[in-house]
């Protein structure tokens, strides 16, 4: 073998290596991204539990608003509620889960209190998962929105607050808000104010025992297995894999 393909055999044997140990690593970097968290809490889920994920357009990715049935592919959406729920209903075939999405792009936390009594209550979740936030801050620079992190922390605790009169025994899952720095419509201008977002869904998240996914530091740790343009489009919509590492993380949070 001459020098220059034994040259190109070790870059390929190097290259397929790391990609390899980046591949294995992944579920490894979102296991330690929740090892972080000061008090780790998981949900148990049971038999027909009914699951509700609420949010903004992340939630939302697509779905077909006029399927109104749980377990729908089509009702679910392409995100990571729809991989989340397949997964869900893969592992826990015993149990007879019914999963729901009903997020909406654009919402921000008053939108969604506005539609409450339809898309959350009146379904009754077991399990209701709620991710949003970024709009609250983001449309602030975009869409002339003029609420603030306090209008956000109000708004937030109030609705669960409403949610727990009416669903008490309800199990709250809520995600944290996120952005990957540098791609497209985060830049610095989303900082520092945008972390104050993200400690306020912690905060409310510990004040009401709620299940805390930290998806921040999930996308974080992600880069380190690939750059950030490929775990989201635009710094706040999932790419396809960005999708799977967030229904990977929202995985973590249940158990059976």
């Amino acid at each position: 073998m001459n020098e220059k393909n034994q040259a190109s055999r070790r870059h390929f044997i190097r290259n397929t290596t790391l990609a390899t140990t980046a591949a294995l690593s992944l579920p490894s970097l979102v296991t330690s991204a929740f090892a972080a968290e000061p008090a780790r809490k998981r949900i148990s889920l049971q038999k027909e539990d009914i699951i509700l994920f609420q949010g903004d357009s992340i939630t939302d990715a697509g779905r077909k608003k006029d399927d109104a049935n749980a377990n729908a592919a089509s009702a679910l959406g392409s995100g990571y509620a729809m991989t989340a729920a397949s997964e869900l209903l893969y592992r826990y075939a015993d149990k007879n889960l019914k999963v729901y999405n009903r997020g909406i792009s654009g919402n921000k936390v008053y939108q969604l209190a506005e539609r409450w009594q339809k898309d959350c209550l009146d379904l009754k979740p077991n399990v209701l998962s709620i991710l949003i936030g970024v709009n609250d801050f983001w449309h602030t620079l975009v869409n002339n929105y003029k609420g603030t992190i306090d209008t956000y922390r109000n708004d937030l605790t109030a609705l669960l607050n409403r949610t727990k009169q009416t669903l008490p025994d309800v199990k709250l899952i809520i995600g944290e808000p996120f952005a990957v720095t540098a791609i497209k419509a985060v830049d610095e201008k989303w900082y520092p104010a945008f972390n104050d977002y993200r400690t306020a869904a912690r905060e409310i998240a510990q004040s009401f025992d709620a299940v805390f996914i930290p998806y921040q530091a999930v996308f974080d740790k992600a880069q380190q297995s690939a750059p950030g343009g490929y775990w989201t489009h635009d710094g706040v919509h999932p790419s396809l894999a960005g999708a799977r590492l967030m229904a990977h993380a929202w995985l973590e949070a249940v158990k059976g």
